[in-house]
């Protein structure tokens, strides 16, 4: 049984998963929205949450939090300098996952997942 599994193990180790779900949070920071399966975007989804949430606070422990999760420091101090403006008054809900047409070699479901 799989009660209290609230992971989306999205078929892959853990080490794996977790290199997917950063480097897919990374390019959604970086390119603001991005094209991928329906079950990737909502693992991406929570992290991108969380590290918008991160930023929103703006300490020194969060940007080092942000810094160990997000690949590109630069990308990071970027996001941390924005993130005012763009978010200030918003309580979460920073992301916005579009469902698309299945994907056409295995008929997977697709999904576009930008930043608000």
């Amino acid at each position: 049984m799989r009660h209290g599994c609230r992971i989306h193990q999205l078929g892959k180790p853990a080490d794996q998963r977790k290199a997917l779900v950063r480097a897919l949070t990374t390019e959604l920071i970086r390119h603001g929205r991005i094209t991928t399966t329906k079950a990737r975007a909502r693992a991406v989804r929570e992290e991108a949450d969380r590290i918008i949430t991160l930023a929103k606070l703006g300490t020194l422990a969060a940007r080092r939090r942000a810094i160990g999760f997000i690949y590109d420091k630069q990308l990071v101090h970027a996001l941390f300098e924005q993130v005012g403006e763009r978010y200030g008054n918003r309580n979460g809900g920073y992301t916005r996952i579009l469902r698309t047409m299945p994907r056409r070699g295995d008929n997977a479901e697709m999904a576009i997942i930008e930043l608000l």
